[in-house]
């Protein structure tokens, strides 16, 4: 008889973008998990590409090229192709992307990876970069709202920073109802639900209606007593505290593949509830 697989009998509910969500889903099925699929993010162009296209015409002016998300990476991959630029066009750049996941989007365009920092948050690509950017000119591409620390930090170290938007993230909407319909269902609820950053949580909260003001506790409690919150870092993790939930499982590589195994290594310990 095959050994029992670490997640039989949980229902998790997944809320990465819908495009993203089939590795994280993929690997829980595997483990045994039932699966739900509901989007707390979704991910759109920005309202214009006329920033991101100017800082890649002129990219040779640039030194430094850090990316911190395969979404932007994509979008670069989308422009570099439609301005019909050469890869040799980018050859002279150092590259930082932020993560492993990031590397292999930005090496599947033909790029090389020079930085990619040892805990995959922008506190350490700043650790990373600390003693190579004074004084260069640094093309940062990434989400319309983000983060500041590395733009921010590098400046603090002699960066010249650009920072470029080459995609947005909202609020699916349409998610409200489903996600609101399965909380409510005491046969369908989700024992464990995941969060892969920080948009998530805070879309999660927007879904379910509650004030998004810093340090207010989530609206509905009562909707989420039982479940169990898995981040993919101490980010994530952080932002879930802002709100009054508790990261009962945190990954300590800060990948969906480090999350696959810290929710296995959670319920290994212990008998996984069934599913309701």
């Amino acid at each position: 008889m095959p050994p029992k697989r670490p997640l039989t009998g949980l229902r998790i509910l997944v809320g990465r973008a819908r495009h993203q969500a089939s590795a994280l889903s993929a690997g829980l099925r595997s483990l045994g998990a039932e699966v739900v699929e509901i989007p707390f993010i979704e991910i759109r162009r920005p309202s214009s590409f006329k920033p991101l296209d100017a800082a890649l015409k002129n990219v040779r002016t640039y030194e430094w090229l850090i990316l911190t998300s395969v979404n932007g990476v994509e979008a670069l991959g989308e422009r570099i192709k439609r301005l019909q630029l050469r890869k040799s066009h980018l050859a002279h750049l150092k590259i930082a992307a932020i993560g492993p996941a990031t590397a292999h989007a930005v090496e599947r365009l033909g790029l090389k990876v020079h930085v990619i920092p040892k805990e995959y948050v922008a506190e350490s690509v700043v650790k990373s970069l600390r003693d190579r950017v004074k004084g260069k000119r640094v093309l940062l591409a990434r989400a319309k709202v983000a983060r500041d620390v590395i733009p921010r930090e590098l400046r603090k170290l002699g960066a010249r920073v650009d920072v470029v938007e080459a995609y947005e993230t909202v609020i699916p909407l349409s998610s409200t109802r489903r996600l609101l319909a399965l909380l409510r269902d005491p046969k369908r609820r989700p024992n464990v639900i995941t969060f892969t950053s920080s948009s998530t949580v805070r879309n999660f909260v927007a879904l379910l209606s509650a004030k998004s003001r810093r340090q207010e506790r989530l609206g509905h409690a009562a909707l989420l007593d039982g479940i169990k919150f898995a981040s993919i870092g101490p980010v994530t993790s952080s932002t879930l505290r802002e709100f009054g939930m508790t990261p009962h499982i945190e990954a300590g590589k800060y990948t969906i593949p480090g999350l696959l195994e810290a929710i296995a290594q959670a319920y290994a310990r212990k008998p996984a509830s069934r599913v309701r």
